[in-house]
């Protein structure tokens, strides 16, 4: 857990709290050197990257489709010239 004193803290604020949502890790705030705050992400189902995707497959075939060439992808997606 990383350790800001008060001052550095107030002088970070928004690079810090950015951090701790990305990095999703506790930090401690001192004064004098004693803890007087912890600071932690806020963790909701918005943040989980697949919660959303969760129950949305309505079936699924069998065939799989493997692309050799180039080509055959263009010619697929009506992307060729």
């Amino acid at each position: 857990m990383k350790t800001y004193s008060l001052s550095e803290f107030k002088a970070k604020c928004p690079a810090i709290l950015r951090d701790v949502q990305m990095k999703r890790q506790e930090v401690l705030v001192t004064l004098r050197g004693t803890p007087i705050a912890k600071v932690s992400p806020v963790v909701t189902e918005e943040l989980d990257p697949l919660s959303s995707l969760r129950g949305t497959l309505l079936g699924c075939d069998d065939d799989i489709v493997t692309f050799s060439a180039e080509d055959d992808w263009e010619a697929l997606t009506g992307d060729a010239p």
